[in-house]
């Protein structure tokens, strides 16, 4: 008796496209380059700027491992390893310099950082357009001014014979040196900070309010939600992606506290609380002729701020879900 013969299932037809759908194309980048040539041209300026003043000078940081003399090679004469590096973390001067930093950038941190998205929430809370529109320039025009002309504003308002201290003095107390005083430079530093910086920090929160759903703020009122609840539970959360986001970039510049203000407005009295690293690298760099110290300090410090950056970013990936990559 023969055996059956095995019979084979038909190979199912293949997926018709609906008649007039056009055959998929597998887009390529040399494609969307072809096609989107005006659009990437835009960014050949920008490129070529990160390129030549960010990239490239990357390659002088061999200078922190090699001995380096003014006239010679630029990118040392010998190699001497991690002597440089040894230097700076057996000087206690550094460690001194390095906690300011901390302490000046973690107090910039917490005051410029909320600063601004309380005062967007409240001008997003004000009805009168003049009036909102008024107090959003007159905390946007600090940002515009030089960084010299805000330390001699603040030099003129709190030296001797300033207006402050006429207030102290006609209120029958005694003038106070606050530029002199090392225990002064940190508020001195920090209120001129948020004065001309928190107002220009708004605009980035307040576009964002603006493309919260209303929707939401109409199903929280009909639940019975209050301001403060709305605030909370429908504005805080449509506000998030671009609070985590300009979380990550403050903590990534958490080290290169403002070099400009404090050259300004420090001096050899007030350097116990006021010499940050970028400061001593200066004075390292170009007072002492140094500069292979002054690379290994920066060197070290731009590894702490990538190290920072890395962290931020990966946490608020985690734990809220928005990161900047």
């Amino acid at each position: 008796m023969s055996a059956p013969a095995s019979v084979t299932a038909p190979a199912p037809d293949p997926p018709t496209r609906p008649p007039g759908t056009p055959r998929p194309t597998r887009r390529t980048w040399r494609r969307a380059l072809r096609r989107d040539w005006q659009l990437y041209s835009l960014a050949i300026l920008p490129l070529l700027f990160f390129l030549i003043f960010r990239y490239l000078p990357m390659l002088g940081n061999v200078i922190a491992f090699r001995r380096f003399q003014p006239g010679g090679s630029i990118f040392g004469e010998y190699w001497v390893g991690m002597r440089y590096v040894k230097m700076f973390l057996a000087d206690p001067t550094f460690w001194n310099v390095f906690t300011n930093t901390l302490v000046l950038g973690g107090l910039t941190l917490l005051f410029c950082f909320p600063l601004p998205i309380v005062l967007a929430l409240l001008l997003n809370e004000v009805r009168a357009r003049r009036l909102k529109r008024f107090v959003q320039s007159v905390s946007y025009l600090p940002h515009f001014l030089s960084i010299v002309i805000v330390a001699a504003m603040v030099m003129q308002l709190l030296s001797m014979d300033g207006t402050v201290n006429s207030l102290v003095t006609s209120a029958g107390g005694e003038a106070v040196p606050f530029l002199q005083r090392p225990e002064w430079f940190r508020t001195i530093y920090i209120s001129s900070e948020v004065w001309q910086t928190v107002g220009w920090g708004t605009i980035l929160y307040l576009a964002a309010l603006t493309t919260i759903d209303e929707d939401l703020y109409e199903a929280s009122r009909i639940d019975g939600a209050n301001r403060w609840r709305q605030t909370w539970h429908v504005t805080l959360p449509g506000i998030r992606p671009t609070m985590v986001t300009l979380l990550i970039l403050n903590i990534g510049t958490f080290m290169a506290v403002g070099f400009e203000k404090i050259l300004l407005l420090y001096n050899p009295l007030t350097y116990p609380t006021a010499d940050v690293i970028s400061t001593y690298l200066f004075r390292m760099g170009f007072g002492s002729s140094n500069f292979s110290y002054a690379a290994a300090i920066g060197l070290f410090e731009a590894v702490i701020g990538l190290i920072l950056v890395l962290s931020a970013n990966l946490i608020a990936r985690r734990t809220v879900g928005t990161s900047l990559w």
